[in-house]
């Protein structure tokens, strides 16, 4: 057992400006629980600072030079499973922050901000719990998904289903509260899981979570 009160939050902290990354470091070491084990300039080095330390918390910038940080989230997540990602990013448009959290990020910190919000943000990702800047979190609700790829294809009026049934409706509500027919909605329900692969209702809510549906 450690006399020295909990173990640290351990940080790797990818961003491609070396002053931001000072002004980041700075910060975070403020907090008397983290610790920033090293540094990356892009999303090759951060991928290898992560297999190398296999932090609590990933900060990553969205904007690098080389491959895409949204891209080489789903690998890093899967390479190392037990680090969770905040991202980092000047872009405050909702579309970025929804497809952040599709891929695997778990925390989505905008620059601006990063002074009041990035310390909340890593001690509820190092929980396994999910931070979003309240503005842009209200924007990301109300903002249409026009022109972002629904998952395997789904419809909107799919999507419409699929979100009620993974927050617990019955075909019958869910029926009620879009103004169809019970059998339409049981249709709807056939072509989502044939569509996700998924069939029982605990693997579609599974599926739900997973795509930031809920």
């Amino acid at each position: 057992m450690n006399d020295h009160g909990p173990a640290p939050i351990t940080i790797v902290l990818a961003d491609d400006h070396q002053v931001v990354r000072a002004g980041l470091r700075l910060l975070l070491e403020n907090a008397e629980d983290f610790e920033v084990l090293a540094e990356a300039g892009d999303v090759a080095e951060a991928v290898r600072r992560v297999s190398a330390y296999h932090p609590d918390v990933l900060i990553l910038d969205l904007h690098m030079p080389g491959e895409s940080s949204l891209s080489a989230i789903p690998s890093m997540r899967a390479g190392a499973p037990s680090t969770q990602i905040v991202v980092l990013t000047m872009q405050s448009d909702p579309a970025f922050a929804r497809e952040a959290f599709r891929a695997g990020a778990i925390g989505y910190v905008l620059k601006e901000a990063a002074d009041t919000e990035l310390v909340q943000a890593v001690r509820l990702a190092a929980e396994g719990r999910t931070y979003l800047n309240p503005e842009l979190g209200a924007r990301l609700a109300a903002a249409p998904e026009e022109g972002l790829p629904a998952p395997d294809q789904l419809s909107s009026r799919e999507l419409e289903v699929l979100k009620l049934i993974a927050v617990g409706h019955t075909n019958s509500e869910i029926a009620s509260q879009l103004f169809l027919s019970v059998r339409t909605v049981e249709s709807h329900r056939a072509h989502i899981q044939q569509k996700t692969g998924r069939t029982t209702r605990a693997a579609l809510v599974a599926y739900a979570r997973e795509h930031e549906l809920v």
